[in-house]
């Protein structure tokens, strides 16, 4: 049985008629600039937990747990996997800067679904040159989130691994679904 690919929402903003939309962006961090006040926090996050998440648009991962500026570090990227660089994020997150608690949030609909390694062979034929890396597709939300969870739980890196949690969000519902590492 194959995945249903994701129906992906249209924007509802455009990019502008003349510029690129990095120019869109720049203006916007001029006006934000213009009424930045330096909130006079350090690097440390305030309730000392980092969040790994999929880089998804739909996912407004600040709304969705209630955080506010200086609440967590966030390392996000395609399908919120742990990778080696997803370790290299927390090992500093933890080591240096002094988290303890890890929630990992994948979601409904994750474009990762549709993929398989058979994309790194495609991009080989294209450029000429295999990626290193592992796209990291998957069939099994559920199942992927216990993967993350017990990569991040037996990495010899990290010395804070018994407070590592696994969620899925609901990109209709805005809900996240707790996942059972056991099951």
């Amino acid at each position: 049985m194959s995945t249903p690919a994701p129906r992906f929402i249209q924007p509802t903003r455009t990019a502008p008629d003349s510029g690129t939309v990095t120019d869109r962006l720049l203006e916007a961090n001029r006006a934000y600039a213009a009424g930045f006040v330096d909130p006079g926090m350090g690097a440390r996050p305030v309730l000392r937990v980092a969040v790994v998440a999929c880089m998804d648009a739909r996912i407004d991962l600040h709304a969705a747990l209630g955080l506010e500026l200086g609440d967590c570090h966030t390392v996000r990227n395609a399908g919120g996997v742990v990778t080696d660089d997803t370790i290299r994020s927390l090992t500093i997150s933890q080591r240096a800067l002094g988290t303890r608690s890890v929630i990992l949030i994948h979601h409904t609909g994750c474009g990762l679904q549709t993929l398989t390694e058979d994309f790194r062979h495609e991009l080989e034929l294209e450029v000429g040159q295999r990626p290193a890396w592992a796209v990291e597709s998957f069939r099994d939300v559920d199942q992927d989130v216990r993967q993350s969870m017990q990569r991040v739980r037996t990495s010899p890196f990290l010395p804070h691994t018994d407070d590592v949690r696994g969620f899925v969000f609901d990109v209709t519902t805005g809900l996240l679904r707790e996942i059972d590492p056991r099951s």
